[in-house]
């Protein structure tokens, strides 16, 4: 009987272990299914900014292909203007060599009809003399006068005709020449007009930038561009503004806002950004070179220059990677400064 109450106790006594065992394989379960939520919840949202990031970047693609296409059409037109002068002053040019060449050709035709002008008086002389001599001249012999009579007059009409044509020829050579004299002169005229016209709103452009960036020491004003390092704007091998890049770039935009309704209309204007690297070879980041990276960081500025209300048709960007520096040095004073952005105030046209 004890045995049979004993063997029912250690059943019983067993059976809370069975439970503990379960719950711990229940927990353990429920854990792993927590991790696995966890970890697909993180990839999803890992996934997705780096769709975001390759959206942003396919869009600033599209930007600079659209810039690129903009600064291809001007070089065409560039160079079709290019190429109609040349033709033009090739034409002039041919032109003045056939004219030369038609002069030699009349001063050797006048020295020929001068010698025969002169043989031909000379023979009259002698017909004269001869005639003279006679009591009676014979029909061939006034036949003979009257043909060199004729001819001599002959010669000196085709002269007069030849001269009178070369003259006609180097004065509309002269005129065509002052033509393309004043033409020229009227198109240099007209860009310094554009630029004199531009140039007293850069100035004030440039005098609110300068009051708001004053004592700023990695700021300077080289040319007629503002030059801002990009330790100032970015952290390393980024094109993420930093908050103080953010403020500083808030300054030029509300810099623009102040000078902007004050350019006439008829003044086609453009806030130039302008990335720059420097020659060192990028280690790391989503950025293949320095090309990239400058173009990258001109992008990030320009939008944040729209975000804070600066028109879209006022504002353009390029990258120039580590062309172009502004020290030839290699210390890192030297690369720090060619590490930059520029703003410039230019013509659109």
């Amino acid at each position: 009987m004890a045995r049979t109450i004993r063997g029912r106790n250690n059943g019983l006594e067993i059976w809370p272990g069975y439970v503990d065992a379960l719950s711990t394989l229940l927990m353990v379960t429920i854990f792993v299914l927590l991790v696995f939520v966890l970890a697909e919840a993180f990839l999803s949202v890992a996934l997705s900014s780096r769709n975001k990031t390759i959206g942003a970047l396919r869009s600033e693609i599209a930007q600079l292909s659209q810039v690129l296409a903009l600064q291809k059409a001007k070089t065409a037109s560039l160079q079709d203007e290019l190429s109609s002068m040349a033709a033009l002053m090739k034409a002039t040019k041919t032109r003045e060599a056939a004219l030369m060449a038609a002069n030699s050709t009349l001063n050797s035709a006048n020295a020929a009809l001068s010698a025969k002008t002169a043989t031909l008086g000379a023979a009259v002389a002698a017909t004269g003399g001869k005639l003279s001599g006679q009591v009676e001249l014979n029909a061939q012999e006034i036949a003979t006068v009257s043909l060199l009579n004729q001819q001599i007059a002959a010669l000196r009409l085709q002269l007069a005709t030849i001269a009178a044509a070369l003259d006609a020829a180097q004065k509309k050579d002269q005129a065509e020449h002052v033509q393309i004299a004043d033409l020229g002169k009227q198109l240099n005229e007209a860009l310094a007009r554009k630029v004199q016209s531009l140039e007293q709103y850069r100035s004030e452009f440039f005098g609110v930038l300068r009051q708001a960036l004053a004592g700023q020491k990695d700021i300077k004003v080289v040319g007629d561009r503002f030059v801002f390092e990009s330790a100032v704007l970015f952290p390393s091998d980024s094109a993420q503004l930093s908050a103080t890049g953010k403020a500083e770039i808030a300054k030029v935009a509300q810099a623009i806002e102040t000078i902007a309704p004050k350019i006439p209309a008829k003044i086609n204007w453009v806030l130039s950004v302008t990335g720059y690297a420097d020659k060192e070879a990028i280690t790391g980041g989503p950025y293949k070179d320095n090309f990239d990276l400058s173009a990258a960081r001109a992008l990030s500025v320009l939008h944040l220059l729209i975000a804070d209300g600066v028109s879209k048709n006022r504002v353009v960007a390029a990258g120039f990677g580590a062309n172009h520096p502004i020290a030839t040095g290699d210390t890192p004073k030297d690369l720090a400064q060619n590490r930059r952005i520029e703003f410039r105030l230019t013509s659109a046209d």
